[in-house]
């Protein structure tokens, strides 16, 4: 049996990968803030992953069911929606320490369960490699941040036999999505320098997330890169075109489209 720990386990993709890992044989260790069931081949373990000690808590529970993991999956994250000018420093750091800091803090603690042929998967997003959008942008920054760690960390892990794999998400039909919303709502009614532009690009944000496909197709290509001998670095699942051609623009350009839809 192969054993496997996620991240954010309790979440629309992690809930979906756990459930097809443990279904097809896999041992899944499942990480979560909130508490999780536990069922056939299940682990829940109800961890603070902004807290260092707690995920040491964690090891030493997985240390009583094996020595090593084939697969550490990174599915724990915050979507964050505000202006750069009105979010409070607390709030930034917290996207970070969550978005950035806990898969560096689980990484680097279970690393000696990791062999030669283990891998790592890591959820950045399809707006990691894109320029940010206006009130995104912190979200971006932070998954961004999270994609050059990752591709980093695949450059010193191949040297143990390791993979690392970032998987870019576009619009998952997940919570996130309901939590993209809220958020985006709460940022119209609060804003006191954006509320013109921040009703507009609710419009524009909308459209973008009404093309959203299931987390059971993640949890599919999550498996498919499990079996695979040579993992990719980059996995893909519905980036938006629209996103894709305006990345494609250059830069004074894109900005000169975004303050004439916003403004």
């Amino acid at each position: 049996m192969k054993y496997v720990l996620v991240t954010g386990a309790g979440g629309g993709m992690g809930k979906s990968v756990v459930k097809r890992l443990s279904d097809n044989g896999y041992f899944v260790f499942a990480l979560d803030k909130e508490k999780i069931d536990e069922s056939d081949n299940v682990l829940p373990l109800q961890v603070d992953l902004t807290n260092s000690e707690d995920i040491k808590k964690a090891f030493e529970k997985v240390k009583e069911k094996t020595d090593t993991l084939f697969a550490i999956i990174h599915f724990a994250g915050i979507y964050m929606l505000d202006s750069l000018f009105e979010i409070s420093e607390e709030e930034f750091i917290r996207s970070f320490s969550i978005n950035v800091f806990s898969a560096f803090r689980v990484n680097k603690i279970f690393e000696p369960f990791l062999k030669h042929g283990s891998r790592i998967i890591i959820t950045t997003s399809e707006l990691a490699p894109l320029d940010p959008l206006p009130f995104t942008g912190l979200y971006a920054i932070t998954k961004s941040t999270l994609d050059k760690y990752a591709y980093s960390l695949r450059m010193e892990a191949q040297l143990k036999g390791i993979s690392v794999t970032v998987l870019r998400c576009g619009a998952i039909d997940t919570g996130m999505i309901n939590v993209s919303t809220n958020a985006l709502n709460r940022f119209c009614n609060n804003t006191k320098l954006y509320t013109c532009n921040a009703k507009r690009f609710k419009k524009v944000v909308d459209k973008v997330e009404a093309r959203k496909v299931s987390p059971e197709k993640v949890a599919k290509k999550v498996q498919k890169t499990l079996n695979k001998k040579r993992p990719p670095f980059v996995l893909k699942i519905n980036r938006n075109p629209l996103l894709l051609m305006l990345n494609a623009l250059p830069k004074h350009t894109q900005t000169a489209i975004i303050k004439s839809i916003l403004k």
